[in-house]
């Protein structure tokens, strides 16, 4: 087992040099047409992974890996929202966005590895733990048909004042540098300040996701394997979905719903396990009729078309 961790780590490190040290060394703008195919590219490394853990692992655990990547890459659209907010109130240039989710994502994997190993371990040693990730997955679900939208508050963001007083910042981008030197003096640019807020806001969003995932599965390595998966697509998911909002105005509910019925089944397992195939079955029909209602019931107002440059 630890040689699979090793060898699917060293992995994603190849496929991280690979894209920012080789194919996105010089920072640019990405089309839409250039973010869907990247994103069909991490799609398709997923399920070749799953069929790897069909084989090795079997059926059951092939199903909980793509049962966990199909939640982890739903609420991770949320996500993307709320950095394209972010993105939005920093001003930050197209060309820049591509290095500061790089490097994002980067501590957003470590973040996440950190959450799992200590969740399973947790779940393992203090199984009423169980009990209290469910009924807090169940309280995030109904919290979301309450809100009316992810906010997050940049005016008086405690995370940004904080390192405001730790660094010299320079007023305007530098480039897509996060430091740069002059007279001698280092300083750091606002391009920081945005690489420190998208990981305040995934430590948010893990809060949620990673209690979701271990309803489906106690297994580490399925737990794990799935999430980065899910995560270093949402990069090319950004640039694909960035501007087509409004045509996913209902899929919150459609994740409220999902996160409602792992609570019940988490807090339920001792009584009655949910099979996995029944858990897959009522994600995808969930998220099809949320999406699908998004695109049938918008408002007609809102459309408008997407250019893909």
């Amino acid at each position: 087992m630890t040689i699979l961790w090793i060898s699917f780590n060293l992995f994603i490190l190849l496929m991280l040099v690979l894209d920012l040290g080789v194919f996105h060394r010089k920072s640019k703008e990405i089309s839409v047409k250039h973010a869907l195919t990247l994103t069909g590219i991490w799609v398709m490394l997923a399920f070749v992974f799953n069929v790897f853990v069909y084989f090795y692992f079997g059926e059951e655990k092939a199903y909980e890996f793509f049962t966990g990547y199909l939640i982890e890459k739903s609420l991770s659209v949320d996500n993307i929202f709320v950095i394209i907010l972010i993105f939005s109130y920093f001003n930050v240039p197209q060309a820049y966005q591509h290095k500061v989710l790089f490097w994002g994502i980067l501590g957003a994997l470590v973040m996440r590895v950190c959450f799992i190993l200590v969740g399973v371990e947790l779940i393992h040693r203090f199984h009423w733990l169980v009990y209290l990730f469910g009924a807090f997955l169940i309280f995030t679900g109904f919290r979301f048909f309450s809100q009316s939208e992810f906010k997050v508050d940049l005016e008086n963001n405690s995370i940004i004042r904080l390192i405001r007083k730790g660094f010299r910042f320079t007023p305007d981008f530098e480039g897509d540098n996060f430091f740069v030197r002059k007279a001698g003096v280092l300083w750091a640019t606002p391009l920081l300040i945005v690489v420190f807020v998208i990981e305040a806001t995934d430590l948010v969003f893990a809060v949620d996701s990673i209690p979701a995932i271990l309803a489906i599965s106690d297994d580490a390595f399925i737990v794990y394997t799935s999430n980065v998966f899910a995560i270093l697509g949402l990069r090319s998911l950004f640039f694909a979905l960035s501007g087509l909002e409004k045509y996913f105005v209902y899929l919150k509910y459609g994740l409220a719903v999902i996160l409602i019925f792992v609570g019940v089944k988490m807090c339920m397992a001792d009584l009655y396990k949910v099979p996995i195939e029944i858990s897959l079955a009522f994600i995808i029909s969930t998220l099809s009729m949320a999406v699908l209602a998004s695109l049938v019931l918008q408002n007609p107002a809102a459309k408008a078309p997407v250019s893909d440059k």
